[in-house]
């Protein structure tokens, strides 16, 4: 590796602020005109958008906007994959997209996106992997180490809090410092220390009134000093605001170039002394860093190391396809699989084979199928085959009717064996720049699929969509598969599924609620206000459903299988070096368990592990609000029929924690807490307590503000304080006056506690006649109790 620091030595000024941003849409700048003799010249490299396909924009139009890209594999969005909860699978589609990266001689894929799904209307939601940020910042981490094994960089994003599309560039995401933390930073945070990402994309808007572009506090503050990152810093294209506040706050390169304005103020504010230029160098150390890892690795890399070498120019598109088939199999998620009618005992699906001639497929994304989102994820495919196409391939010799009209529907209908109808959101309705308005089908849908399943009970229903819908036909369907956008695989993955060649083991990796109005965001998303206010606060997705305990569509981790799984003893265990029963600060739990496929097919079973703070749950007095449980671990487990597995998986302190702004560091108290392993949030199959007990104590005193209710809870405080409150009850009882109440109820003891808890200390001054200096000693003894105990 080159000596960076000496090289940035060897540039000027004007170089250096040059270097901070790009030559065109898609290209670092370059310096050959200069003899750094050994140290080399520095060569540009290529940026690609990418998280679902290599979009590598036609280097003979190199300007060029989202359109003019070459031909590429197109693989499942993030919608699809993260279904999978697969690490593996997400670290293969990181490591083929690499290899496509290397063939093609891109040296930086932008992705991937692990933004929240704080609503289902967010118009850029299939880029995004889900609603939970502990399953999106596993998958991203694992996506990252696959594309990054070819030498090939990262860029995760976008960093932060970029929930909507509506007034993107300029909004501001008005959010607390807890939710900040546990739910649209902890995917990043995962992705970083995991994942460790040779660069993270800012994104457009403002977190708390200040530009992602410019945020030292998330840039610097936490990005770098907190996690430890090491890595470039990158502006999404168009983001920065003022450039030489951006690279105060810790970011490096601009994307795209600024036709050399922004060099120009970047120079002109180190002359002032507005900027340091050791601020400068070290960013341009950051992009040459990037720079040559790649142009180390290209030519002449150590290949036993795992980089490319020149010779590396081309990778099978076949077997990619394949593995874009596998991946969208793996991840479609069967929702729903009921008995159609009183004549038959099974299921309807998986449908007849031998009867193909007898099914009828309905709807023209039959024959054109949706596949992928709009905007910058949007790939130039080879080709994709449409599920009307793969069955024919597979000797299946399926009808087709278009949806255009009715009437010949519904005659074809009435007269099969089984319908699917393909059903599912236009490119208009969702995509990049702007957000639905609407949970609903295209209103003709909703009306021709009540229609059909009315004529034709055997109906079934391939949904193409980029994010949760309403279906309120989905009482008289019998079975639903959920398809998203599935990449050029998409048709062959369907035909799979619906006649069973494959398994369904595809998992819901976010919530379908009922209806829009029950999402937490509803009434603080994307309004015309220029402030969004994130105020469901950590209640986002599931955690605010099972909260309010509110009815669903289908929950979060729902997916069923044409087989059956039985889970069984559950074992918790500490591991310690101490001899203990009881999970301390620096422990891990061991959770192991059986799974068993009882039923006559292989299959695949995904296991969610999920904790429980009982205190929540069990009406203890809590400290803090919480989501009645959170998902922490997850397992995909293959399985024979009648064959048994056990699966061992393991949490530790930071996975039963939330985020205390008190001590601004992540704490969970001493207590009891529930594991509980589901097939989904809402299927819990098994569960156990166990007990944690923290060392780490909470910075606390008592003052003349502080309520009676804070002080009983501490039990060596409670006994000092406990003849001040009984006194108080006496003076309470003896100026009450019983003959006033109308009911003339007694007040009884428990009452007046009860009235008195929220009390502060300094009405003991008006109503008990202390004075200041007993007040004050009395706060001095409890807390010195408070500070022994």
């Amino acid at each position: 590796m080159r000596d960076l620091q000496k090289l940035v030595l060897h540039l000027s000024l004007e170089e250096k602020a040059s270097l901070c941003s790009g030559a065109g849409m898609w290209h670092t700048k370059e310096i050959r005109d200069k003899d750094f003799s050994e140290l080399g010249r520095i060569p540009s490299i290529m940026l690609s958008d990418g998280p679902s396909g290599l979009r590598k924009q036609n280097l003979s139009d190199p300007n060029s906007g989202v359109n003019n890209s070459i031909q590429a594999v197109c693989y499942p969005a993030a919608c699809l994959s993260a279904c999978s909860f697969d690490r593996e699978l997400l670290y293969l589609q990181g490591k083929i997209l690499g290899e496509e990266c290397v063939a093609e001689d891109v040296a930086v894929l932008l992705g991937p996106g692990v933004n929240i799904k704080r609503s289902p209307l967010c118009g850029r939601n299939f880029e995004y992997f889900s609603e939970d940020p502990y399953l999106a910042g596993e998958l991203s981490a694992s996506w990252i180490l696959g594309v990054q094994s070819q030498n090939i960089s990262t860029s995760i994003k976008h960093f932060a809090v970029n929930s909507q599309e509506y007034r993107r560039m300029s909004s501001s995401s008005e959010v607390d410092e807890r939710t900040l933390r546990e739910i649209y930073l902890s995917a990043f945070e995962k992705a970083v220390k995991k994942g460790n990402p040779d660069s993270v994309m800012c994104s457009y808007n403002k977190i708390n009134g200040i530009y992602a572009s410019e945020n030292e506090y998330l840039l610097t503050t936490i990005l770098r000093k907190e996690w430890g990152y090491t890595g470039l810093t990158i502006s999404d294209w168009g983001a920065v605001n003022d450039r030489v506040k951006g690279l105060l706050a810790g970011l490096d390169l601009e994307m795209p170039g600024s036709n050399g304005t922004n060099d120009a103020r970047i120079i002109a504010a180190v002359k002032e002394g507005t900027l340091k230029e050791s601020v400068l160098n070290e960013a341009v150390t950051r992009i040459l860093s990037i720079i040559f890892k790649y142009i180390e690795g290209r030519n002449g890399g150590d290949t036993k190391s795992g980089f490319v070498t020149e010779n590396a120019d081309n990778f099978d598109y076949e077997e990619h396809h394949k593995f874009a088939i596998r991946i969208a199999q793996e991840s479609m998620v069967l929702l729903r699989n009921e008995i159609a009618s009183k004549d038959n005992s099974v299921p309807i699906l998986p449908l007849d084979k031998s009867s193909s001639s007898e099914i009828v497929f309905i709807g023209d994304f039959a024959k054109m199928p949706r596949f992928q989102g709009g905007g910058s994820s949007h790939v130039y495919t080879k080709g994709v085959v449409s599920p009307y196409e793969a069955a024919y391939k597979r000797g299946l010799h399926v009808k087709f009717v278009s949806d255009s009209n009715l009437d010949d529907a519904l005659l074809a209908a009435q007269k099969a064996k089984a319908v699917v109808i393909f059903a599912g959101l236009p490119d208009s309705y969702e995509s990049e720049g702007f957000d639905r308005k609407t949970m609903k089908l295209p209103p003709d849908q909703n009306e021709f699929i009540s229609l059909i399943a009315c004529s034709q009970p055997n109906t079934v229903v391939v949904l193409q969509n980029g994010s949760p819908i309403e279906m309120p036909w989905v009482d008289k369907v019998p079975a639903i598969l959920e398809a998203y956008l599935g990449g050029e695989g998409v048709g062959e993955a369907i035909i799979n599924l619906l006649f069973g060649y494959e398994n369904p083991c595809g998992k819901l990796a976010e919530t379908f609620p009922l209806r829009l109005e029950d999402n937490p965001s509803y009434l603080n998303f994307a309004n015309d206000s220029q402030k969004v206010r994130y105020a469901e606060g950590v209640y986002v997705g599931y955690r605010w459903y099972d909260k309010k305990n509110m009815p669903v569509l289908f929950p979060f981790g729902h997916g069923l299988s044409y087989t059956q799984f039985k889970y069984s003893d559950l074992e918790l265990k500490v591991e310690s070096t101490k001899k203990t029963t009881v999970m301390h600060d620096e422990d891990k739990l061991s959770i192991t368990f059986n799974v068993t496929n009882i039923g006559n097919c292989s299959g695949k079973e995904i296991c969610q592990i999920y904790v429980e703070d009982c205190a929540v749950t069990e009406n203890i007095e809590e400290t803090i609000s919480r989501p009645a449980k959170e998902l922490k671990n997850f397992t995909k487990v293959s399985l024979k029929p009648k064959e048994s597995k056990l699966v061992t998986l393991y949490l530790s302190r930071r996975d039963l924690c939330w985020y205390n702004t008190n001590i601004n560091d992540w704490y969970t108290a001493s207590g009891k807490y529930r594991i509980l392993i589901g097939s989904s949030s809402r299927d819990i199959r098994l569960s156990a307590t166990f007990k944690f007990q923290t060392d780490i104590q909470l910075p606390f005193k008592f003052d003349r503000n502080s309520v009676v209710g804070d002080i009983m809870k501490h039990p060596a405080a409670a006994k000092v304080f406990l003849p001040y409150l009984n006194k108080m009850i006496t003076l309470q009882s003896s100026n009450t006056n019983l003959e006033s109440n109308t009911g003339k109820e007694a007040i009884t003891t428990e009452m007046q506690t009860a009235m008195l808890q929220n009390n502060p200390l300094r009405e003991y001054i008006s109503f008990m006649g202390m004075s200041n200096e007993e007040l004050d000693a009395l706060i001095e003894e409890l807390n010195e109790k408070l500070t022994n105990s």
